[in-house]
């Protein structure tokens, strides 16, 4: 990266500055080559300013991945389209994850628990409970869900890599790749989605056998 021709004044560097700048990085695809260092000769500054607002670079990492993550994972579908919007919630996060090394490096490294995957995650319970499951289901639906997405983009994030470093791969790995296409995890997420259905037909069903009630089917 190229260093900044002005030096800031010690001190004067914001943590919002400081975000601002690695986002930019990230957004450019440099997550990897970037440091404290690096980050601070762009902002004119020296790295022990930087350590005033962030502990490291993966705490920064955190903060880039919330912003970006807040920019792309709400769906358009509406709300009360229940399985559309599941789905498509979940391909955006797949999508977000692969297109984004530093947003799979911080998915993996720990749960994720920032502003925007909150955020998120209480949407997505939010639907699931209008959709007739209960919460104690509803979070485990969320979980599956959110398990298969975040593997499944490991994976493909994984081949995707292989197939770039190699061009010589025989049928057997081509037969492999392409179980991680978005159509692959389109087709698994519904097969996900079908069962999370039943399952939660069943317990309703069970539910008003019990009080006498007529069940109404799910949306």
């Amino acid at each position: 990266m190229k260093a900044s021709s002005r030096r800031v004044r010690w001190g004067t560097i914001s943590r919002e500055q400081v975000v601002d700048a690695a986002t930019r990085v990230v957004r450019a695809g440099g997550y990897e080559q970037m440091t404290i260092r690096s980050l601070a000769s762009e902002l004119g500054v020296s790295p022990m300013s930087l350590y005033r607002h962030v502990r490291d670079k993966d705490d920064l990492l955190d903060e880039v991945v919330d912003t970006l993550l807040g920019e792309v994972w709400r769906p358009r579908a509406p709300e009360d389209e229940w399985r559309l919007w599941v789905s498509e919630a979940a391909d955006k996060l797949r999508g977000f994850l692969v297109s984004q090394p530093a947003a799979l490096h911080v998915y993996l490294a720990h749960p994720v628990v920032s502003p925007s995957a909150r955020a998120r995650m209480e949407a997505m319970m939010r639907v699931l409970r209008e959709a007739g499951l209960s919460e104690a289901p509803a979070r485990r639906a969320y979980g599956a869900i959110h398990t298969y997405t975040l593997g499944f983009a490991a994976l493909e994030a994984s081949r995707a890599r292989e197939a770039r470093a190699d061009h010589e791969a025989d049928d057997l790995a081509r037969q492999l790749a392409a179980y991680t296409t978005p159509k692959q995890f389109a087709e698994g997420l519904g097969y996900l989605l079908e069962g999370i259905f039943l399952s939660a037909r069943a317990a309703l069903d069970q539910g008003m056998r019990a009080t006498g009630d007529r069940p109404d089917p799910l949306r």
